[in-house]
């Protein structure tokens, strides 16, 4: 079962001020992973774009499946008799994998919401299948990731009270369902538990206080970077950490920016993913501590500089600017693999250097410093 160790907690100490950030480590089957962490997303068993050793290199300690993808392609059938995802994909770190939730948000037109769960159509084939609260769980937990999460429902932005209630609602229920199930089944794996409520602070109050009640190993608070504006964001977030309980972690699901991970971290957040800095690089966006850079813009065609001259990341230790604005102009696969090697080490890089702040009770002059850096061009 998972273990949660909280050694700092400047929300509990009175001269941090308007810092509430946290430093801790969960201990999972599969090692343990020290908090703040950003989690890289590996929807179909992949981390897009980079293998297992440029991941350990990059310093990720966990990574994120997606149980929707995963569930239709290759399937169970498939990972089961393989010893499970983390056999499967040969990673020996722990690993979270998502309900199916989000998707189901995401591919809305092809996903009906019932009391009993969603019917959904496959975006591969058109077939036809059901998840269940407890359907999500066991899923999981043939996957055997150490992390589950639970099936919630998902609102976009805007939407109604009367939608966001709904959604409410049956995330409730289904969380419930989920719990039992997968306390009937004696499960290694660990399930969390998923704050909804929209953009309203007295439903995101409210589900916090209906999910809380319930004994789950960790909290998230989902619904959000959904459309809404960052200001929005943020203020749901620091409404809603507060409210879930402080000896367990705290996970904000689907963000983000480098920015909202210094902003979320000083707002006691433990846990992120986001497929922003793979995807990014794909797109030839890389983030340097001075900001972003877009590597084919034609001023970088001369540049012999790496793309952070402070990066110790494999790309920046060995490829020019300009040879991967080549790669990437070319659309040489090897563009996708660099770009990402450097982006996923510096989102990592950053939550180590938080986590070291946080040690030396100096997270409110670090945040302040990275936004300065931040605001100047690369």
């Amino acid at each position: 079962m998972l273990k949660f160790e909280l050694f700092k907690d400047n929300g509990k100490d009175p001269a941090a001020g308007q810092d509430r950030s946290r430093l801790g480590k969960i201990t999972t089957d599969h090692g343990s992973i020290e908090t703040p962490i950003f989690m890289p997303v590996g929807t179909v068993g992949s981390v897009k774009g980079v293998s297992r050793e440029d991941l350990d290199q990059c310093g990720a300690q966990i990574i994120l499946g997606n149980t929707y993808h995963l569930y239709l392609r290759p399937g169970c059938e498939v990972i089961e008799p393989m010893g499970g995802l983390h056999k499967f994909i040969s990673w020996d770190k722990p690993m979270l994998t998502d309900s199916g939730g989000f998707q189901f948000f995401s591919l809305a037109k092809l996903a009906k919401f019932t009391d009993e769960g969603v019917n959904f159509q496959s975006h591969i084939d058109g077939s036809r299948h059901f998840f269940s609260p407890e359907k999500a769980v066991e899923i999981q937990m043939t996957l055997g990731s150490d992390i589950m999460m639970s099936l919630d429902w998902c609102m976009g932005h805007p939407a109604t009270e009367k939608q966001t209630v709904e959604a409410l609602n049956k995330t409730t229920a289904w969380a419930k369902r989920g719990y039992e199930y997968w306390r009937s089944r004696g499960a290694k794996n660990n399930l969390f538990g998923i704050v909804q409520g929209g953009m309203y602070k007295e439903f995101r109050s409210r589900s916090a206080e209906q999910i809380t009640a319930i004994d789950f190993p960790g909290f998230a608070i989902g619904g959000l970077s959904v459309g809404e504006p960052t200001d929005i964001m943020y203020e749901m977030a620091d409404h809603t950490l507060p409210l879930l309980p402080d000896n367990k972690p705290r996970y904000i699901m689907g963000v983000g920016t480098p920015e909202n991970l210094v902003t979320l971290v000083g707002m006691g957040c433990d846990m992120f993913d986001c497929v922003m800095p793979s995807r990014n690089a794909r797109n030839g966006q890389l983030f340097t501590r001075t900001g972003t850079i877009n590597i084919p813009n034609a001023k970088f065609r001369l540049d012999e500089r790496p793309v952070d001259e402070n990066c110790g990341c494999y790309t920046c230790q060995n490829y020019s600017r300009a040879y991967l604005r080549h790669l990437y102009k070319a659309k040489e696969l090897l563009s996708y693999r660099l770009n990402t090697i450097h982006n996923l080490h510096y989102y990592l890089d950053l939550m180590a250097k938080m986590r070291h702040a946080i040690k030396e009770s100096r997270f409110a002059e670090f945040k302040k410093e990275f936004f300065a850096e931040r605001e100047s061009r690369a």
